[in-house]
């Protein structure tokens, strides 16, 4: 039955925002609404390991980057030490083990895009002291260290900055996630990379035809080095307009068959109640990067949906054990072998 699998399963969602909304608010709400809005969600949808993006809005950079990077990590921080019943902010796979063995939920602290760091590559280790353990260099546009996929037509690779990073992210145990970054760029750090990287949201280029999504080269790459990619959930980058839980589907059968069943895990990227709690009704955005933002795969809008990918796999006629793999093992395995193991 779908309920005992997925309850049996470790669930991992590498990319959910839920910090960029919680840090919008004033700081005395960062708790109250992370235990009332967030955890039951997060509960219901069976989520054991949940990776927490540091995503700082527009508005705030460059100059309020590094102070809002910090404010989401201090939010981190609260939450975890005011849950500690609930949950555990993990730096390392033995720490993960820890909090999933006394039915608590990992968090895993990421940089998205690192703007706070700009070329100064040594606050990585700063950052790495307050428990980030994964990190991508761009969104869509230009960073000091790379170019994201919406600059594909510049062609560019890591920036000297960019390689460094790399360098410094494999020495301290942190992961290199190539979620966003530009394809040139993937094909860099593939170049150079001697540890496993993840793509925490990304899905498949040959399904949808996206600059936010991997080609098969790209899947292949990843593979070989021994990472995982996490299939987005975010309806425009699965489908032009079919924006149903059947065309999700097609993107995880379709990483698997190219990259095989270890490299695959989920990235959802729930995007609709951070929109709703950090987008003011005067000017609400309609489109990113051409897609329209408002629409979403019925039922997963949140995390208390996810029961419904595990029901989908098994209608496609997966085995037990491959499901389980996709929801959370490939991912808690690579962390547990990657997470805080310096060199």
């Amino acid at each position: 039955m779908t309920g005992d699998l997925h309850e049996r399963s470790v669930v991992a969602d590498t990319h959910n925002d839920l910090l960029t909304a919680i840090a919008h608010r004033p700081v005395g709400q960062w708790v109250p609404h992370f235990r009332d809005r967030w955890l039951p969600q997060l509960e219901a949808g069976g989520v054991n390991l949940q990776v927490l993006p540091v995503f700082v809005d527009e508005v705030f950079r460059p100059e309020g980057a590094l102070r809002h990077t910090l404010r989401e990590i201090e939010a981190a921080h609260r939450i975890a030490e005011a849950n500690p019943g609930a949950v555990a902010l993990c730096g390392n796979g033995a720490e993960i083990d820890a909090a999933l063995d006394s039915n608590r939920i990992a968090l895993v602290l990421a940089l998205e895009s690192a703007p706070g760091v700009g070329d100064d590559v040594e606050l990585l280790e700063t950052l790495s002291r307050l428990g980030v353990r994964i990190a991508s260099l761009a969104h869509f546009g230009r960073t000091a260290l790379a170019d994201g996929s919406g600059e594909d037509a510049t062609g560019s690779r890591l920036t000297r900055a960019g390689v460094e990073a790399l360098g410094e992210m494999e020495r301290l145990g942190m992961i290199f996630d190539v979620s966003h970054l530009g394809a040139a760029g993937v094909d860099h750090v593939l170049e150079l990379a001697t540890r496993p990287v993840m793509a925490t949201h990304s899905s498949a280029r040959a399904l949808r035809d996206h600059h936010r999504n991997l080609t098969d080269d790209q899947l292949r790459g990843i593979a070989a080095n021994g990472g995982v990619v996490c299939v987005n959930f975010f309806a425009p980058f699965l489908h032009e307009s079919d924006f149903t839980i059947d065309r999700l589907i097609d993107h995880i059968e379709h990483i698997a068959g190219v990259m095989g069943i270890l490299h695959v895990g989920l990235g959802p990227d729930f995007v609709k109640e951070v929109l709703a709690d950090t987008t003011p009704p005067c000017c609400e955005t309609q489109a990113v990067e051409g897609v329209p933002i408002d629409q979403f795969l019925p039922g997963l809008e949140g995390p208390a949906g996810l029961p419904l990918v595990t029901e989908a796999l098994q209608k496609r006629g997966w085995a037990d054990d491959d499901i389980a793999l996709v929801l959370g093992q490939n991912v808690l395995d690579l962390f547990r072998a990657e997470l805080g193991a310096t060199r």
